[in-house]
């Protein structure tokens, strides 16, 4: 695995951290910075990510990759948009014989539902219906409002993975929304770094793959999303505007445990991997919530 260019918010020492990660281990970088930079968030939206990647080049690791806990990249983002139904098997998955939506789905997600790479997702007691979605996600660095397409990737400051956890059941608890089952505490992922976003071809055609306890899941490429990176930023900043740490997440690929027959829901002792070529791999494991 390439390490150069990954940036990663972590605990060690009893404290929330940032720095690089690099084969032989962490680079603090936020001991350093944090003065400026209390957070990558602002970082982000200082333009400073590739500066970081630069200085942590030239540095000595300050700690083991085995001596740290993975925390979700962006601390408390002001929006997670996530994207539903943008690859074209998976609205083929609903056998609605409708065409290909017009204008992308969209939900919110909060951040308390996300964890970290290699934390546990937890499946709550109120359901057993926890299943994976795998992501690629945009994390916004130059705000706006009306973007172009033609100029949305000029607002892109990084890259990183997720995972849209969700709970079935509770998706369709409401006759209209998804938010439940969207936004069960710790019941997704993100990252396990950023990445600094340096031109289209890092995101425009990739793999994004899906494994469960190894078995491959879902498998697709990016170039095949109904909407492009391109049409969501433009669409999304069309209605809200876009600041710098917002995170979107841009559609998972057919082939989520609800899909088959009968179901194949996340159990404790089950480990989900998502991986795209040049993001490296997001990996949890799966606990059950204690009983209050």
């Amino acid at each position: 695995m390439t390490y150069h260019g990954r940036l990663v918010a972590f605990r060690a020492k009893g404290e929330r951290r940032y720095g690089a990660a690099r084969r032989a281990g962490i680079v603090d970088l936020w001991s350093r910075r944090r003065a400026r930079w209390p957070t990558l968030r602002e970082a982000i939206a200082d333009g400073a990510l590739r500066g970081l990647v630069d200085e942590g080049d030239k540095l000595g690791v300050d700690f083991a990759h085995d001596d740290i806990a993975y925390e979700i990249p962006i601390p408390r983002p002001e929006k997670i948009l996530c994207v539903g139904v943008n690859y074209p098997d998976r609205n083929a998955e609903y056998k609605d014989a409708q065409a290909a939506p017009a204008h992308p789905s969209l939900f919110v997600r909060f951040p308390r539902s996300f964890v970290g790479h290699g934390a546990a997702l937890v499946r709550p007691f109120v359901s057993s219906q926890l299943d994976y979605e795998g992501e690629v996600a945009l994390v916004i660095g130059k705000p706006g409002r009306h973007i172009a397409p033609a100029n949305a990737l000029d607002h892109i400051a990084a890259i990183t993975l997720g995972n849209d956890g969700s709970v079935r059941d509770w998706v369709r608890h409401g006759k209209f929304n998804v938010t439940q089952g969207k936004n069960f505490d710790a019941s997704g992922s993100l990252g396990p770094w950023l990445i600094p976003f340096v031109e289209e071809a890092q995101i425009a055609d990739i793999a994004l793959t899906t494994r469960v306890n190894g078995e491959v899941r879902q498998s697709d490429r990016t170039s095949r999303m109904i909407f492009s990176f391109r049409e969501l930023i433009a669409y999304i900043s069309t209605f809200t505007t876009l600041v710098a740490g917002d995170v979107i997440l841009t559609g998972t690929p057919t082939g989520a445990g609800a899909r088959f027959e009968p179901p194949k829901w996340l159990a404790p002792g089950d480990v989900v991997e998502i991986e795209a070529e040049g993001l490296g791999v997001l990996r949890n494991g799966i606990a059950d919530e204690a009983r209050p």
